[in-house]
């Protein structure tokens, strides 16, 4: 596979609205070609019987079924909002009609 020119990431700077002087140019050329190099490799390994994987660590949802419970601090955390209207907690208004 070829190089990557200056002129291909002098081409990617400007599409990105990046100013970049000669020596940063470079420094990204080589830098960027460590990374396809790096793909390179990784293209080459066989994971033919490797399973399609979305995270590393599996993420099983916990659930709980939702059961009413009667409670007797109603007032008490109705005393910690910041506003209140009988026995509801007040918002702003948020829909304009």
């Amino acid at each position: 596979m070829k190089k990557i020119s200056k002129e291909e990431v002098k081409k990617v700077a400007h599409l990105a609205r990046l100013e970049l002087n000669d020596n940063k140019i470079n420094n990204h050329a080589q830098q960027l070609e460590k990374i396809l190099d790096y793909i390179r490799h990784l293209e080459a390994i066989d994971t033919d019987d490797v399973p399609c994987t979305t995270r590393a660590v599996e993420v099983i949802n916990v659930f709980r079924r939702d059961e009413m419970k009667n409670s007797d601090c109603i007032e008490e955390l109705l005393e910690l909002a910041p506003s209140r209207e009988n026995k509801y907690f007040k918002v702003p208004k948020i829909i304009s009609e």
